[in-house]
């Protein structure tokens, strides 16, 4: 009996070693996509920045098969998908634009069902931030009250990020809401630094405060 006891703790020793690799191994392969993603967006000429995603996106697809029942890896390629839909040029990249936010919809549907709570539930603050940006039927998606949902369960869950306020305040101020647009993008600049994202966090205030001159001039 302690023989099958010894054998089993030790299959259990042996599983959890490699268990706690995999997930290593695979925030690694994460930080990676994002410190690539963080160059292209706020380091990289915008001539260069559709070819650099297009490379990143097949990278992230290798990830995401790499840990199939793991939500993060899905979270960033669907980040990679909208984003890269956003700097397609010409007719041609337009209607492939189209293709990638719905495929960036997915990826975001998909990171939920495994595990909603990943990354403090950026899913539904990036899923939310597609429904208020894309065009609504017939051309896409796009919806302001399912936007409002996401983005809402969003805040829910990361309620001082600077990305769920962020995005939260975009909304608003896309639909008029001015004076809430100002309160929630002020309470987005003072969210912590996050570590090893000062590029990404640098980058997000930039946009932050070009959004709230945009809003001073329009009161």
């Amino acid at each position: 009996m302690n023989i099958v006891r010894k054998t089993l703790l030790g299959l259990m020793l042996v599983l959890l070693s490699f268990s706690n690799a995999a997930f290593a191994g695979m925030n690694e392969d994460i930080i990676q996509l994002q410190k690539s993603w963080e160059k292209l967006k706020y380091q990289t000429p915008a001539s260069s920045q559709e070819k650099g995603f297009e490379e990143l996106l097949e990278q992230s697809k290798t990830v995401t098969a790499q840990y199939p029942d793991q939500a993060e890896p899905l979270i960033w390629q669907g980040i990679i998908e909208a984003t890269f839909a956003g700097v397609r040029n010409g007719i041609s990249g337009q209607l492939a634009a189209l293709s990638l936010v719905k495929n960036a919809k997915n990826s975001f549907d998909n990171a939920i069902k495994i595990n909603p709570n990943a990354s403090n539930g950026s899913a539904y603050t990036s899923l939310g931030s597609l429904y208020y940006q894309v065009p609504s039927w017939p051309i896409s998606f796009g919806d302001n009250k399912k936007a409002k949902e996401y983005l809402t369960k969003g805040l829910e869950m990361n309620p001082d990020g600077i990305d769920s306020n962020y995005f939260y305040g975009d909304y608003l101020y896309k639909i008029g809401d001015l004076s809430n647009a100002e309160k929630v993008l002020r309470k987005a600049l003072q969210a912590s630094p996050r570590a090893g994202r000062e590029v990404a966090d640098d980058g997000r205030k930039k946009e932050i405060n070009d959004l709230l001159n945009k809003i001073a001039n329009k009161k």
